[in-house]
């Protein structure tokens, strides 16, 4: 399967939410605990320095995003931050790579230096892999760092990478 990534446009909204929001619902990854509806997802989608759609391209069906903004302000705002989601029944056939690789080039062409993951959790063992295996560096272990669904803690793991 061959993806397609462009930026985020109004007619993504729809899609963009759903996938979203799965994430959000499973509680594993993602720190909002809400989901989007039309018109906050609209805008939250928006006001990212940049949203990647990820698009089948035999189907034209939206099966991934990412957003990418800055992690701080001023002095820090050098430093950008991404989340990546891949619609569920699509996960394990390599879009989440496609969108990282993506998200690498677009961060850089934005001018940004750096890419920081805040919050990865422990427990996702497909986004450790796929991190390592492109050069992000790891800055140790944040015990007990996300709350997941279930009211229990899990241990989070920052990771940068140079760009």
């Amino acid at each position: 399967m061959e993806i397609t990534i462009t930026e985020f446009t109004e007619k993504d909204t729809e899609d963009a939410i759903h996938i979203w929001n799965q994430v959000v619902e499973d509680g594993v990854a993602f720190p909002q605990k809400e989901c989007l509806d039309k018109e906050s997802g609209r805008a939250f989608f928006q006001e990212q320095s940049f949203t990647g759609i990820a698009r089948d391209q035999e189907t034209g069906e939206a099966v991934g995003l990412y957003i990418l903004h800055p992690n701080n302000v001023g002095r820090c705002g050098h430093i950008c931050n991404a989340s990546y989601a891949v619609r569920k029944d699509r996960r394990g056939q390599n879009i989440g790579e496609a969108l990282v690789r993506h998200c690498l080039k677009t961060a850089k062409e934005l001018g940004f230096r750096i890419l920081q993951f805040n919050a990865v959790v422990s427990s996702n063992t497909a986004a450790l892999a796929l991190y390592k295996k492109l050069g992000f560096i790891p800055l140790g272990t944040i015990p007990g760092g996300f709350l997941l669904k279930n009211g229990s803690y899990e241990d989070i793991i920052p990771h940068y990478h140079l760009l």
